[in-house]
């Protein structure tokens, strides 16, 4: 199990960061290939492959996850999973392409009253992929059913 399965439940087929790159108190740089035999390009678009956007903001919300896991690691407080609860501010620049390795930037601006307020990104090299800024809380939801 690497690092990032150990810190976060995420798991393939729905697990959309490969490797943490760098990280600090407040911030935290993950990467992903997108790899060219993934399911989901047979659909989106056939013949003209392009990642699908809710897909590369679910890879910051999984790096913003990241971040607060390894924040937590240690403390005793890691019970339950990221939900997240706000997304706003999304902007789509260019497109991520089959084979594409992207890293994702995601930092905290701010915590209040248990939700952190976070800012992410995604660059494909020198080119800026998408920004978001979006809320996240770490919690046990109430049904939650152990599978």
């Amino acid at each position: 199990m690497n690092e990032v399965e150990q810190l976060i439940p995420h798991r393939p087929p729905f697990l959309f960061v490969d490797k943490i790159v760098s990280r600090t108190d407040d911030t935290l740089v993950a990467q992903r290939t997108w790899r060219t035999d993934e399911d989901f390009y047979k659909g989106h678009y056939p013949g003209a492959p392009i990642t699908p956007g809710v897909l590369l903001c679910e890879a910051v919300f999984q790096t913003g996850a990241l971040l607060l896991a390894s924040k937590f690691a240690g403390q005793g407080t890691q019970s339950g999973v990221p939900l997240l609860a706000k997304i706003e501010n999304v902007r789509f620049r260019s497109p991520v392409y089959p084979g594409d390795t992207v890293m994702i930037d995601v930092k905290i601006k701010e915590v209040a009253g248990g939700f952190y307020l976070m800012a992410g990104n995604v660059k494909n090299g020198d080119k800026r992929v998408l920004n978001v800024d979006f809320a996240v809380a770490w919690k046990t939801p109430a049904g939650q059913v152990t599978i």
